[in-house]
């Protein structure tokens, strides 16, 4: 992963500096949002923006690789924290205001999970971040099975509620996918998966 920051560092023409990246992502609380999750959301960050320039591309992999670097479960905290943390990174790197304040925007985005009409690069970023959901069935098991254990302190009532209450929302989206790409190929399965997680809680 570092290695990954560091090329994007250099193609917006910034000085590479050691960072704790991998030290926050193989933090022992991170049952999904660890390094494999963030490595994933990489890759598929990649493959939706095939076709943007390179320096589009660097954008959106810095914001994929620090859209969950600060992860303590404090929605909305989690988000504003890592789009600081990479502010501070990309500015000691001494990455260009402009570019810094774009990756803070895509962080910020994966807040909400709404991408502003026209952002191509906040709807590869999202899309990316939840193409999870369009796994094959067995994929989709060990990701909801590593999101529970991110709430092992959540009794299973309580967890059954609040869960019931994030499928159903994710559920009532028109589409849960903005890219044409990303709807293509993970739309119907993550329906799939949401479908039959509620039905079995």
């Amino acid at each position: 992963m570092e290695a990954l920051w560091d090329d994007a560092v250099r193609v917006l023409g910034g000085v590479p500096k050691p960072t704790d990246l991998c030290e926050r992502y193989t933090e022992p609380h991170r049952g999904y949002h660890n390094t494999d999750h963030v490595k994933q959301v990489v890759r598929d960050a990649l493959l939706l923006g095939a076709d943007e320039c390179e320096r589009d591309r660097a954008l959106v992999t810095l914001a994929a690789l620090a859209h969950d670097v600060v992860y303590d479960g404090k929605p909305g905290d989690d988000e504003r924290r890592s789009a600081e943390w990479a502010r501070d990174q990309l500015s000691a790197a001494g990455v260009a205001g402009e570019d810094t304040a774009r990756v803070q925007e895509l962080v910020l985005a994966t807040l909400t999970h709404e991408a502003a009409p026209g952002d191509r690069l906040a709807a590869v970023l999202l899309d990316a971040d939840l193409a999870i959901l369009g796994s094959d069935p067995v994929g989709y098991e060990r990701y909801r099975a590593a999101v529970r254990s991110e709430y092992a302190h959540v009794p299973d009532e309580a967890w059954r509620v609040g869960r019931a209450g994030v499928l159903r929302a994710l559920l009532g989206k028109g589409e849960l996918f903005v890219t044409e790409v990303g709807r293509g190929l993970w739309e119907v399965g993550a329906r799939r998966n949401l479908e039959g997680e509620l039905e079995g809680l």
